[in-house]
């Protein structure tokens, strides 16, 4: 059974404060996923993106920053992708957007067209916002339910 390699320390964590908190974030979601049965060929994957960020060393911290947040990203879309496994509150940010965007808009477009004020079309966001977390939260839940939750929440 293979298992997760660590980050290594990573110079300059203590005179940049996003790039600590970012490098934090990090290294919580992987010790979550060691806590998960996660098969081989995934941890192998996970490894890999790892690896990449040990090795990256020299780059000044904003790069480093952006390495870490598209490393962070990779993984997080093969977890969920290949074994359903979700940090806390994802399908809440992702409905959110969906919600407002899917339903929000459309909903502003109508009502400002129905009643003749396209300033109107504001009206639909909040509303299209509302379903988006409600949908995301139940999605949430069941995940917790389902034990496919980390117990990590990642923020950028």
């Amino acid at each position: 059974m293979m298992t997760i390699i660590n980050l290594r320390g990573v110079k300059n964590l203590a005179s940049d404060v996003k790039l600590n908190q970012l490098y934090n974030q990090f290294d919580t979601l992987l010790s979550e996923l060691r806590k998960k049965e996660i098969p081989d060929s995934i941890i192998q994957l996970i490894n890999k993106e790892v690896e990449e960020i040990n090795t990256s060393n020299s780059l000044t911290t904003n790069d480093l920053r952006k390495v870490i947040k598209k490393k962070q990203t990779a993984i997080l879309r093969l977890i969920e992708k290949e074994i359903q496994l979700v940090p806390k509150n994802y399908y809440r940010t992702l409905y959110l957007a969906l919600g407002m965007t899917v339903f929000g808009i459309p909903i502003g477009v109508l009502a400002g067209v129905f009643l003749g004020n396209p300033g109107l079309f504001a009206l639909g966001l909040p509303i299209g916002v509302a379903i988006g977390v409600t949908v995301g939260t139940a999605m949430d839940k069941k995940a917790v339910k389902e034990n496919r939750q980390l117990n990590v929440e990642i923020k950028y």
